[in-house]
Order: structure tokens, then C-alpha cells, then sequence
């Protein structure tokens, strides 16, 4: 779950404790093109005030005036699909034959937005069951499968991190690559076992360990919903993360420094630890995006940039010409 539709929750229990009505939507399938993936919320006040999005403007603009004309004054939850026809994929916004379907809640005592909530708080993900009948919903921890299902009697979905972060490595850079990393709906793991970074400020919501990073990466079993970033500019602890990430299923596995460190590393990797030529073609180093990034928040949205790009399978061509300026994620030396 996204920061977006984290706050649209937050907005719909700040509502509902100020005894408005709410109605809350889900999309739950899409055709063609659309603005926003399956799962993503938006929430409707009595009066017709919104929370979230699900398209460019049109489908909300016509869930407010339902709203206000008292049409979604629902008992139960209600499917209802936008853009059938190539005339209402004009007026919604989307392509000509685009569909969006979204399934509409009314937001009672039994929508559990408030425990919900709290189970997000702790870094949990929480699969919801709510019954399309009653409105009635179920919180429980999720599956192996987190897929969101829509069936005649009910709509599963799991909210909370879809995906991890693991950085090896405290200091400024991480800061600011955790702090954004969670607006992206990651989770974030910080390792550094380094007696001098352990006075380092906890950010909310961030996990620090202090074990060794090819333990930690070991531990952690990463899968395809995982990315690892090493910071640490130290062999020692760098190339121990790394022996271990670059045999796993994470999709993504980067590691800062210049290119002439990268490629001493890549030899150390192939010689002392047995990393084979295909397994080292998929460390990102230097790391992130060359956007001419120089300072800690810079680079920490080139990293991010390049992760983004990974995790939707877009091969990103060079932005920068060659020598044209510091590499992102490189201190020049």
C-alpha cells in the first residue's frame, strides 16, 4: 500500500470520527489503460468531498455527484464499472475502450478502519475480507498470495509494504533514501554493524539491525519484491551483502562507487566469493540513475529512479553523456 492510499484510510477514520458519512472505493479490475493499479482507494464524503483519485478527474467527478444526490447511500458494498463504451471511456478519461471497475463500500463500525489502521502502524500487512452482502469486514494475516480477489460474496485484499529495502549501511544518504523509499511503499531495513554509526537518529517505521550484512541478507531470504542497496563504502561489509544478494531473488542490487571500484569489486566477488559473470551482471554500480546526482537527497532519487525502473522491467538508457559529471551514487575518487 502506497502513501496515497495510506492517507486516503487515515482521511476516511478522521471523517467517520467526525460522524460523517463515507463511502470508500477499491478499484478492483482494469482493461486497457488506466491512471491507477488494481487496489488503489479513493473515498467520498456525504457532501461530496473526495480523498484519493482512481483516474484523471472524471470517474470522482461523478462519484461526488452520486454522493451529493444521495444515489450511493449504500447498505451494502456495490460493484460498478466506468468507460464500457468508447463514448464513457471519453467522459472518464480513459482510452477508448478502457474499463475500470471499483467496488463501493459504505464505512460503518463494521469497516474496521481504526484497527486497520493500527495494524499499519506497527509495519504489519493485514489481509482484509470484507463480505459484499453485510459490509462487514475480516483482518487477519495474509497469505503466500496477495493478489487482491473479488468474488460474488466477498473482495480480499492485503494492505501494508508490498516490497523491501534492505540498505547495508547508516549515515545522511540513508536517511534520505529510507525516508523516500517508504513514500514508494517499501519497507526499509538498515544494517550497519559499525560501532561509530550506532548513535545514528531511528527514522519511524525504519528497522535497524546490527547483525553482519551476509547474515542479515541470508536471514531476510530476499524474493522478487526485495532490492538491496549497499552504502557503506567499506569492502568488508559491502562485498559480504553483496555475495549473498547477488545469488538471491531480489530485483534489484546496487552498490555505491565509482566505476573504477566497481570493477575491483566485481574481480573480488568473481575470485574469493565465486559469484559467476551472469550473477555479477546484475549488481546496478555506480548505483542509481545518472542524473548528475551530487548531494545525499540527489542521489537518493537517482537509487530510487533506477529501483522504480527495475521493479517495472524499463531498461533505462544512459542519461547523462559520458564524463559529463559525477555518477550517480559515486563519490568521486
Amino acid at each position: 500500500m502506497d502513501n496515497v492510499d495510506l492517507n486516503v484510510l487515515r482521511q476516511v477514520a478522521a471523517w467517520q470520527t467526525a460522524g460523517q458519512r463515507v463511502v470508500l472505493g477499491t478499484v478492483t479490475r482494469t482493461w486497457g489503460s488506466a491512471p491507477r493499479p488494481v487496489g488503489s482507494l479513493v473515498a467520498v464524503r456525504g457532501d461530496g468531498v473526495i480523498a484519493g483519485s482512481v483516474s484523471g478527474g472524471c470517474i470522482e467527478d461523478d462519484l461526488m455527484e452520486k454522493v451529493r444526490q444521495g444515489a450511493l447511500a449504500l447498505e451494502k458494498a456495490e460493484v460498478v464499472r466506468y468507460g464500457v463504451g468508447a463514448e464513457e471511456a471519453k467522459r472518464f478519461g480513459l482510452p477508448c475502450g478502457g474499463t475500470m471497475e471499483l467496488v463501493l463500500e459504505p464505512v460503518t463500525a463494521k469497516t474496521r478502519i481504526g484497527d486497520l489502521l493500527d495494524k499499519l502502524a506497527t509495519g504489519l500487512r493485514v489481509r482484509r475480507e470484507l463480505d459484499l452482502a453485510t459490509a462487514e469486514v475480516k483482518l487477519s494475516e495474509p497469505g503466500e498470495g496477495d493478489a487482491l480477489q473479488l468474488t460474488q460474496e466477498r473482495l480480499i485484499s492485503t494492505h501494508g509494504p508490498r516490497w523491501r529495502l534492505l540498505v547495508i549501511g547508516a549515515g545522511q544518504l540513508t536517511q534520505y533514501l529510507a525516508r523516500m523509499a517508504q513514500a514508494l511503499d517499501y519497507e526499509v531495513i538498515v544494517c550497519d554493524p559499525r560501532e561509530e554509526y550506532q548513535d545514528e537518529p531511528d527514522l519511524d517505521g525504519v528497522k535497524r539491525l546490527r547483525t553482519m550484512p551476509d547474515d542479515t541478507v541470508t536471514e531476510l531470504k530476499p524474493d522478487g519484491h526485495t532490492a538491496i542497496v549497499a552504502l557503506t563504502h567499506d569492502p568488508k561489509l559491502d562485498d559480504l551483502a553483496l555475495m549473498e544478494a547477488l545469488q538471491s531473488e531480489a530485483f534489484y542490487v546496487g552498490a555505491i562507487g565509482s566505476r573504477v571500484n566497481q570493477g575491483k569489486r566485481k574481480q573480488r566477488l568473481a575470485e574469493h566469493f565465486g559469484i559467476t559473470p551472469a550473477q555479477l551482471a546484475r549488481l546496478h554500480g555506480p548505483v542509481g540513475l545518472r542524473i548528475g546526482a551530487r548531494t545525499p537527497p540527489e542521489i537518493a532519487v537517482a537509487i530510487l529512479a533506477e529501483m522504480t525502473a527495475a521493479r517495472y522491467g524499463v531498461k533505462m538508457g544512459e542519461v547523462d553523456p559520458v564524463g559529463s559529471g559525477a555518477e550517480a551514487g559515486c563519490v568521486v575518487s
